[in-house]
C-alpha cells in the first residue's frame, strides 16, 4: 500500500540526537549465488525481526540499491546504547550471523564473493535537518513522526534561532 503525499513541506518530528545507521552489501561476483543470497536473506531476516520487537530501538529503515551489485539499509534507532545493546546481543540473529560469517574467515571459505560495509553516525541535536516537499513520511520522518516545516521555522536560519531559544530555555543541571 502506498502512502500519500503530505501537501506542503514538513520536517520529522525527531527530538534530542539522531542515530543513524548505514549498513550494505555489495556483490562481488553474481555466479556466487550461494555466499551472497545467504547473506541478503540474513540480513531482510534481521530486519522483519527488529521491525517484530519495537523495545529493541528501531525506529524506521529504508531499504535502498545503489546498483544491481550493492543493496544497504538507512536505519534509525532511538540511540547509540540500543544500537550497540543490539549489535552485541549474543541471543540475537545478528551475533549468530556474525559468528557463522567469522568461522568461514577463520576457515578461509569466504573468498571475496560478497562485500560487507557499515557506517553509524551519532548526529547531535540542532546539526540535522529534514525537509520534505508533498511527501509521504518518509526517512527520518518515517521514523519519528511529521510536523509542519513552519513548527521549526520556515527558513533555516528560523529554524536554528529556533534551536538555540530551545536550548537557552532548557534548565539547567
Amino acid at each position: 500500500m502506498f502512502a500519500k503525499p503530505i501537501p506542503g513541506r514538513t520536517t520529522a518530528a525527531v527530538e534530542g540526537d539522531a542515530v543513524v545507521f548505514l549498513i550494505g552489501m555489495r556483490i562481488n561476483h553474481f555466479w556466487a549465488v550461494h555466499q551472497w543470497v545467504p547473506v541478503f536473506v540474513s540480513m531482510l531476516r534481521q530486519l522483519n525481526a527488529l521491525a517484530k520487537d519495537g523495545s529493541r530501538g528501531l525506529l524506521g529503515r529504508v531499504l535502498l540499491t545503489g546498483s544491481p551489485r550493492t543493496y544497504y539499509v538507512v536505519q534509525y534507532w532511538e540511540s547509540k546504547e540500543k544500537l550497540y545493546a543490539y549489535a552485541h546481543a549474543p541471543e540475537l540473529l545478528h551475533h549468530r550471523a556474525w559468528a557463522i560469517l567469522n568461522g568461514k574467515e577463520r576457515e578461509g571459505k569466504v573468498r571475496g564473493h560478497v562485500g560487507l560495509w557499515h557506517e553509524a553516525y551519532i548526529v547531535a541535536e540542532g546539526s540535522y535537518e529534514s525537509i520534505y516537499a508533498d511527501m509521504p513520511p518518509f526517512g527520518l520522518a518515517a521514523a519519528t513522526g511529521v510536523l509542519p516545516l513552519e513548527s521549526r521555522g520556515r527558513r533555516a536560519a528560523d529554524r536554528l534561532a529556533h534551536r538555540s531559544k530551545a536550548d537557552a530555555n532548557a534548565p539547567s543541571v
